[in-house]
């Protein structure tokens, strides 16, 4: 049984069928590697950013997307498509060039929506602003409350004019996906972060009061931070206007600050079990209708150094559903459903 509200239950009931996030390499930068705040960036980031490079190795927008396409339709052809930015910071720049990217990712054949990766150091109200703007306030669902999927008239996946998609020129799903990574300042500055708390729930407030969804991210196995610290981390975000959480364990990618930190033996990576038990600590608390885009890292192929189960993705995801079935545990139990099953349970 379903436990926690995945992101995948998220767009089915919404959109009536499966979402496929695509993951674009836009060749941003970041002001923590380019001397801007730093050179060295975080000490958990290499030097891919946590993306492909295909932005920087000339492959546009366009072709990123359509090999995905091409690829995901040969197993699925009826899933819906939806673009997430992830490398590095992409709004980070002049707006001029954030207004492009919106515009390239807006004429996208067949694009749902989107999710843009960034740090909260490289907002501010004009940008936001114009995240705001490229979202459709989505109309036209079916009598059931579900925006009904369908593809539109030149094949592509999409939706029907006027029922939030492409051919009324904006997307119906649009994410900020915001590094917070932790609530206290000392880690921030551990892990070289270069901004601190506050600049972060500066970042979520003024991105809520436009209307966007704000996912934010927090690490769970920081330098320095024990079980306690996490926790109050993850208290922390949810006294602030987010629509979804992104929780990550700590690994140690190689070529990376912390890689050297491991390797010198200051710095311990949370055991698998320990990890599963701090899930089963944290997603009660979290409220139920919370949108948890990822409850576990997941390393590009190569870049792992330690811990070697942080590779074991679909064994740790087994882990945390038996764990919480043995507690009778489930997202939101003691945040405000102890005695009921939400909506998406079982799902």
């Amino acid at each position: 049984m379903l436990r926690w509200h995945t992101l995948a239950v998220y767009f089915r009931r919404k959109y009536g069928t499966r979402v496929q996030k695509i993951p674009l390499d836009a060749g941003a930068s970041c002001p923590n590697r380019d001397g801007s705040l730093s050179h060295r960036g975080c000490t958990f980031c290499n030097a891919s950013g946590s993306g492909s490079g295909l932005g920087v190795r000339g492959f546009s927008l366009e072709e990123q997307w359509r090999a995905w396409l091409e690829k995901y339709r040969a197993t699925d052809a009826d899933r819906a498509f939806m673009a997430y930015l992830q490398s590095y910071s992409n709004t980070y720049g002049p707006p001029e060039r954030l207004q492009l990217l919106l515009q390239q990712v807006a004429a996208l054949p067949g694009c749902l929506g989107v999710a843009v990766g960034t740090r909260p150091d490289c907002l501010g109200p004009h940008k936001l602003d114009m995240l705001a703007a490229c979202r459709i306030n989505a109309s036209g669902n079916g009598p059931d409350g579900v925006h009904h999927y369908t593809r539109n008239a030149h094949g592509d996946n999409g939706y029907k004019k006027g029922a939030g998609g492409m051919e009324n020129g904006g997307l119906s799903e649009v994410w900020l996906e915001l590094g917070l990574q932790s609530a206290h300042n000392a880690t921030l500055r551990r892990i070289n972060r270069g901004h601190d708390a506050a600049c972060s729930e500066t970042a979520v407030r003024q991105a809520a009061e436009r209307g966007l969804a704000v996912c934010g991210h927090l690490m769970a196995g920081l330098p320095g931070e024990d079980e306690a610290a996490f926790l109050e981390s993850l208290d922390w975000a949810l006294s602030l206007p987010l629509s979804g959480l992104k929780l990550h364990n700590v690994y140690v990618p190689r070529g990376t600050s912390l890689a050297r930190l491991y390797e010198e033996g200051g710095y311990h990576p949370l055991a698998r079990d320990e990890y599963v038990d701090l899930l089963c600590t944290a997603l009660p608390r979290i409220p139920s209708a919370m949108v948890m885009h990822r409850v576990q890292s997941d390393p590009a192929p190569g870049e792992l150094l330690a811990p070697a189960w942080a590779a074991e993705k679909r064994g740790v995801i087994t882990d945390l559903r038996r764990a919480l079935t043995a507690r009778d545990l489930w997202q939101g139990k003691t945040a405000d459903v102890p005695d009921m099953r939400p909506e998406w349970y079982g799902g």
